[in-house]
């Protein structure tokens, strides 16, 4: 039982006992003390006293339950603005580094839109009507090298993406840890923000990935229709009218 419940039931029970004793001294107040100038004894003003005393202690504690709610209200404050103690940001952006710098390590034609207009000008447009077969030979050779390249790009690529995923698969246990046994709205924010970002890192890997697996196989197509069009050029040649044979002496023994 509370003291507000106390302190009520006690008002209570003095105001039921003041007509009691009202009634058993039913002479007058300076007959009851002798008439001698003695304090008199009132029971209507102790009541009164009591029941000022009673309200006065019911606003006391009301104002302490109201301060308790407040206390109670700045701890809950004080843990929706407590920060996350744990971040992934580090470990994320060392994975998205290394997948980038796997796709700067591309060999030959590489992502850039200049270099690849230079290159289908020059190593898979039409082939030259007046180079040397050597110089076809040549320039076949290094279309299925840089296809070459490309493939092995590729698999680079599929093996740095395959490797973050470690990585991935360890932020992403801590992370739902911490959103779970977040203390405050701020930490359960921050978390969730942090599996957004894991996520992002993991989008960006697949991104790579299509873009290197894409490049080998324009690449192949590249090389094969250059091939088919150097091959156009060559049976060309092979089948182009020549001077014909041409007789000559000819000497089967030395003397």
């Amino acid at each position: 039982m509370t003291a507000k419940h106390l302190t009520i039931r006690l008002a209570t029970a003095l105001l039921l006992a003041v007509p009691v004793t009202a009634t058993l001294t039913a002479l007058p107040a300076h007959a009851f003390f002798g008439g001698f100038g003695r304090i008199v004894y009132d029971p209507q003003n102790h009541a009164e006293n009591i029941v000022s005393a009673a309200r006065a202690l019911e606003q006391i504690n009301n104002q302490i339950t109201s301060l308790q709610n407040e206390a109670q209200m700045l701890i809950n404050q004080a843990r929706n603005l407590t920060s996350l103690p744990y971040s992934a940001l580090q470990d994320l952006q060392q994975s998205v580094q290394r997948t980038q710098q796997l796709l700067g390590e591309a060999q030959r034609i590489a992502y850039d839109v200049q270099a690849i207009d230079q290159a289908f000008q020059t190593d898979y447009g039409p082939a030259s009507l007046t180079a040397t077969d050597q110089a076809l030979i040549d320039g076949a050779r290094e279309r299925w090298q840089t296809t070459v390249g490309g493939l092995q790009d590729a698999m680079r690529v599929q093996a740095g993406v395959i490797g973050n995923l470690d990585t991935n698969r360890a932020q992403m246990s801590a992370l739902i840890g911490e959103s779970q046994g977040a203390t405050g709205a701020l930490q359960a924010t921050q978390a969730g923000n942090q599996l957004l970002a894991l996520q992002s890192q993991q989008i960006s890997d697949l991104t790579a990935l299509m873009a290197a697996q894409g490049r080998a196989q324009n690449l192949e197509a590249a090389q094969m229709a250059a091939a088919q069009e150097q091959a156009r050029e060559q049976r060309r040649r092979f089948l182009e009218p020549g001077t014909g044979y041409q007789p000559g002496n000819a000497q089967m023994f030395q003397n």
